[in-house]
């Protein structure tokens, strides 16, 4: 499912009330307890957040800083400003997620054992699948946040990819 703007706002990011200026994972430690390509996953997917997200939630002007976390099966994303004050707090349902998540992990799992081994022409079809899975996953997340949060499928990506980990964690 294609995302597209709305009207009067840039698909470019900008510095502005678009930005995320921090996104922290609660309740998961800086080592993750995962392996080298789960802890690279999240330091790209945060860091990329913070470069060139498009990230408005419904009536609010930013920049934020973002709290995310798993609690009884939702991902909760905790909209505070810089200031880190309380704006918004929206739980997404991470049920229809399951699958994408299942076989988000599997892969990972399977492109670090491509890596240890070496194997060059498995680690790309791997990587060929894992973005697949990040299409449909942002697809999914759009579509969840509607109405709630704009975002682009850049910004989804990513957060499925947190997710995924978030999810794993618990």
């Amino acid at each position: 499912m294609a995302h597209h703007p709305s009207p009067g706002m840039s698909s470019l990011p900008d510095t502005g009330p678009r930005m995320l200026a921090h996104v922290i994972l609660d309740d998961v430690d800086d080592g993750l307890g995962a392996g080298r390509v789960r802890r690279n996953d999240v330091a790209q997917a945060i860091a990329d957040l913070h470069q060139t997200a498009r990230f408005v939630p419904q009536g609010l002007v930013g920049p934020f800083n973002l709290h995310l976390s798993v609690q009884t099966n939702g991902l909760i994303f905790d909209i505070r400003s810089v200031q880190d004050v309380p704006l918004r707090i929206y739980r997404v349902s991470l049920t229809p997620f399951r699958r994408l998540i299942k076989d988000y992990v599997l892969l990972v799992d399977s492109f670090d054992q491509a890596v240890t081994e070496g194997n060059t022409m498995r680690i790309r079809a791997i990587d060929m699948g894992r973005r697949g899975l990040h299409n449909d996953g942002a697809a999914l997340m759009i579509e969840r946040l509607r109405g709630k949060i704009d975002m682009d499928e850049e910004t989804a990506r990513r957060l499925f990819t947190l997710a995924c980990i978030l999810q794993q964690r618990r």
